[in-house]
């Protein structure tokens, strides 16, 4: 049994590596070789007013990988307004940045616990390794220019996806905090060696981009559908950072899995509240009014109906076909799978190179039925 941190996910994972134990994984979802239970989370009011406590799980599992993964989250979460009445996502555990999420990995063989992973930076891997799998069937072949909304580590994340994928040469970042614009350039253009310019609109980011992508904790739209321009893939991260236009201009919406799950009717259950698809919430009628609607993004309507990636890789729906296509990924779905997925090379590279923690097996197994 191992214990892997952050620090060793990061030196291990490569953004290649994701995105390609995604596309295989993904492929077993067609055949039932792979199966995957979406995100369901739990309020539960801290006793505060301002705040609510939320537990969050998902899970996934491949025959071809042999292995089930569930990730947990436990959070702290606040969502502050701004001037404008515009909400934002604040969390952490225990105080205000430290974070509590793990990845629990266990072999569908005998039912082995393989190992404990920090989800932090297999978490951005995992997200941003989707945005670079859409870029991979629907972006131009050319795409050299990208849009970025947002500066924060999925941002990071999700353009070092598009570089492995397609040939970026120049990036147009927007946030609203002028530092943190001008510190993303700064680190990525080091990292990646393209040029990156901090914009002070995100219509400067948007017009003339091959790749847009949304990388946010909005909760309304980030940019408007009508600066779309012929050609464009567009990606999101949050189910709330894209407007109707987008999807009416679109002439190609692919989604990668199922990102939510539809319960029997409960008074408990609440959908897309507090940034959850799905969720379980206690607490009074007051205390449930901290939790913020959704937005005015894409889930104020249903995409359910639009095919998945598996359509697009099985020949079921085309893709691209033409260069004139606007294409646009939404980047949820599937998400238990792809930490099987990413977890398992994590693993099994921990594993070949002699990293991680070991702990016995033994601590973890008991001899008391449960």
């Amino acid at each position: 049994m191992l214990f892997i941190d952050n620090q060793t996910v990061q030196q291990i994972l490569t953004i290649g590596d994701a995105i390609d134990s995604q596309d295989t994984a993904f492929r077993g979802l067609v055949d039932g070789a792979a199966i995957h239970r979406p995100r369901i989370d739990m309020y539960v009011p801290t006793g505060r007013e301002e705040d609510y406590y939320r537990w969050g799980t998902m899970e996934g599992a491949s025959r071809d990988l042999g292995v089930f993964a569930i990730r947990m989250k436990s959070d702290i979460v606040s969502w502050p307004e701004d001037e404008n009445g515009n909400w934002t996502e604040e969390k952490h555990c225990v105080e205000p940045g430290t974070y509590c999420g793990l990845i629990f990995l266990f072999s569908t063989v005998n039912g082995e616990p393989l190992a404990i992973i920090n989800d932090g930076e297999l978490q951005h891997m995992r997200v941003g390794a989707g945005g670079g799998l859409g870029t991979r069937y629907l972006a131009r072949e050319d795409s050299r220019v990208v849009g970025m909304l947002g500066s924060g580590g999925m941002a990071r994340t999700y353009l070092r996806a598009f570089c492995n994928e397609r040939p970026i040469e120049k990036v147009r970042v927007y946030s609203p905090t002028k530092r943190n614009r001008e510190a993303y350039a700064a680190e990525m253009m080091d990292l990646l060696d393209i040029d990156i310019e901090p914009v002070d609109d995100p219509e400067s980011a948007v017009r003339g981009a091959d790749i847009v992508s949304t990388c946010t904790d909005a909760m309304q739209p980030v940019f408007n559908g009508e600066w779309l321009e012929p050609g464009m893939h567009v990606t999101n991260l949050g189910g709330y950072e894209l407007d109707e236009t987008v999807f009416k201009k679109a002439n190609v919406i692919i989604r990668q899995g199922i990102a939510g799950a539809k319960l029997e009717e409960d008074p408990r259950i609440q959908y897309g509240r507090g940034h959850s698809p799905v969720a379980f919430v206690a607490g009074t009628e007051e205390e449930m009014k901290r939790l913020p609607p959704s937005g005015g993004g894409m889930r104020r309507f249903s995409t359910s109906s639009y095919p998945t990636f598996t359509d697009v890789v099985n020949g079921v729906v085309d893709g691209r076909t033409s260069r004139d296509d606007i294409t646009l990924y939404l980047n949820g779905g599937n998400q238990g799978l792809q930490f099987a997925a990413v977890g398992k090379v994590v693993y099994d590279k921990a594993r070949e190179m002699g990293l991680g923690h070991e702990m016995p097996t033994a601590m973890f197994l008991q001899d008391i039925r449960d």
